[in-house]
């Protein structure tokens, strides 16, 4: 089985940030902290009300992430607006997730099926220009379908519902993480690479670390917290010891 990527999103260090309105703590100083523990890319979501990452944080992650060689992932919405900041950034990938203003945090995956005809000119013009297009949706096999007939290359699997059925105690749990290895499997059929990410903590991570399919695992808000305590190296290092973990036993 191959090695899984993890790749760490610092969207919530700008969150903290901001509650101050100064300029400490840094995600850009948190994203060569991720990469100096090893992380394999950075992941970070420009939303449109601006709530955490900035204009300025993208254009220093990109800046940083190409003199280091580590993959920057460009999480945002399917608008005219982000695809122009996309463009002009051009970031390793480009992540299109759906966005509302009211939610606290993404609740659900993208909606192709409902949306194929205003997301898919996205898609290409974005890989059209070299960025490695990403959807992010939920366990659902028509929805990679959707996906893979848009010209995205790889989708990210929505694993907050099982996540938060693990930490609730239930009964969902083992169906929600049949669904995760059923569309896993599918998408990887259609020639979709598969990553995952939403809710991962040291709990949950294993039993998805441990799907075959899947080539990467997106990883943020967990990991700022667990820095609050432990440092953001020591989270990194538990987390990839764990990926690595269930990887291994995966294959014995």
């Amino acid at each position: 089985m191959s090695r899984l990527r993890l790749g760490v999103n610092i969207d919530h260090v700008a969150t903290l940030r901001n509650a101050r309105g100064v300029d400490y703590p840094s995600p850009v100083r948190a994203a060569e902290l991720a990469m100096a523990a090893g992380c394999d890319g950075i992941t970070a979501h420009l939303r449109e009300d601006r709530r955490h990452i900035s204009d300025a944080d993208i254009e220093a992650l990109t800046d940083i992430t190409r003199k280091r060689g580590v993959p920057l992932n460009f999480e945002m919405a399917v608008t005219a607006e982000m695809e122009s900041i996309a463009l002009r950034n051009l970031p390793h990938a480009a992540c299109l997730v759906p966005e509302r203003r009211e939610e606290v945090t993404t609740e659900g995956g993208l909606d192709l099926l409902g949306g194929f005809d205003r997301i898919a000119p996205v898609v290409q013009r974005l890989a059209g220009e070299g960025i490695r297009v990403s959807c992010f949706i939920d366990a659902d096999p028509a929805q990679a379908a959707a996906a893979r007939r848009a010209g995205a290359q790889v989708v990210e699997l929505h694993t907050g519902a099982y996540c938060d059925a693990v930490r609730e105690r239930s009964l969902e749990a083992p169906a929600l993480l049949e669904r995760l290895k059923i569309a896993a499997f599918e998408s990887t059929r259609l020639g979709l690479e598969v990553h995952a990410g939403h809710g991962i903590d040291f709990e949950t991570v294993k039993p998805i670390a441990a799907i075959p399919q899947v080539t990467e695992l997106n990883i943020g808000h967990f990991l700022v917290g667990e820095a609050v305590f432990i440092g953001l190296a020591q989270a990194i290092h538990r987390m990839r010891l764990l990926m690595d973990e269930a990887r291994a036993e995966a294959s014995a």
